[in-house]
């Protein structure tokens, strides 16, 4: 009987979900706040554990946070309950390690669910470790980065974002790597004077959030969706674990990332040598090849944007694009920008 042990200050709510779990076959520990909750982990090692975020003593991040400070319990499957339903603290539980959330109310199928997930998840996990042939045929399971897509497909934890929302910001813990599955992200630094440098775009089917493989590094730039965005996303000690068992992909990996740095250094020696026309026809084309599978569908993007990629000021693209529009390149209509003469634009770049 796998042994349950569920942290929750709501009385009512506690006794009730217990009892459910019971009925469940469920060996059930209860505890009324995070301390009490943090001391009968260390008594009793559950199989599974279902916290409250919300609660007097210590809430459950710190539980969490505790926890994952241990050898014996940082392991054990972690699924936060709470009616907070926010974006920002079901990342905030995501990112600090939660194997998942469930927001109140909830249905007997959905709290059922993701406790046998979960378990089902650890047990395979721990049959692959004591079972040399599986592990030796998992080694060569994964040959290529659409392989490893599939992975974060297969595996990742999914989360959505709104037009403009921060999917994480410079200087906050590295935990996890995206792959997008719908949507463009824009990453980004501020200089010295407060000034957005945009470092890259990324669009569906790319892979973002890379640090570092082996230090704790936080994130070095920010990233944020341009338009309403899907990410699946695994751990960074997710991805170091397969990388280790899958030599090609680790290959293919550096190669990519060895070209989105090539890519980074044209763009610096665009904006230190290219003319301000260059530029923004180049910028526009970039957009333009982000957001949309045809160049001439109209985008709808920000001017500021778009100055940011470019590295000119706000009022020096304006004042390009008004010229690029007299000159039948592009219509405009508010944000929505039309290329209308493709060819030309591109000669320009």
């Amino acid at each position: 009987m796998k042994k349950v042990l569920l942290i929750e200050d709501d009385a009512v709510l506690r006794e009730n979900t217990a009892e459910l779990l019971e009925l469940c076959n469920y060996e059930v520990i209860t505890a009324s706040n995070g301390k009490i909750g943090v001391d009968k982990v260390n008594q009793y090692v559950p199989d599974i554990i279902i916290c409250d975020i919300m609660m007097p003593e210590l809430d459950g991040y710190g539980v969490l946070e505790a926890l994952s400070k241990k050898e014996v319990t940082k392991f054990i499957p972690f699924i936060f309950l709470s009616a907070k339903t926010e974006r920002q603290d079901v990342r905030k539980g995501m990112n600090l390690g939660a194997d998942d959330y469930i927001t109140k109310p909830f249905t007997e199928d959905e709290l059922i669910s993701a406790i046998e997930s979960r378990l089902a998840k650890v047990a395979i996990i721990n049959d692959q470790k004591t079972s040399p042939k599986i592990q030796e045929s998992s080694n060569d399971e994964l040959k290529s980065l659409n392989d490893l897509k599939n992975f974060f497909d297969d595996n990742g934890v999914i989360f959505n974002f709104n037009k403009n929302e921060d999917i994480y910001i410079e200087g906050h813990s590295s935990n996890y790597i995206y792959l997008i599955t719908k949507g463009v992200v824009k990453c980004y630094i501020f200089d010295e004077k407060g000034k957005e440098l945009t470092t890259a775009l990324h669009k569906e089917d790319d892979l973002f959030g890379f640090t570092s493989f082996t230090e704790n590094m936080p994130y070095q730039e920010t990233a944020t969706a341009l338009k309403d965005t899907e990410v699946v996303a695994i751990t960074k000690t997710e991805l170091n674990d397969v990388l280790e068992k899958n030599h090609k992909v680790t290959l293919e990996l550096i190669q990519m990332l060895t070209s989105d740095l090539t890519g980074i250094k044209d763009q610096l020696l665009q904006m230190a040598y290219s003319s301000v026309h260059k530029k923004t026809a180049s910028t526009l084309l970039k957009f333009a090849a982000k957001l949309n599978r045809k160049p001439e569908d109209p985008i709808k993007i920000s001017r500021s944007d778009l100055a940011s990629v470019a590295g000119i000021a706000t009022e020096t693209l304006i004042r390009t694009m008004t010229d690029f529009k007299k000159q039948g390149l592009i219509e405009m209509e508010g944000r929505n920008i039309k290329i209308a003469n493709l060819e030309k634009l591109k000669s320009i770049y």
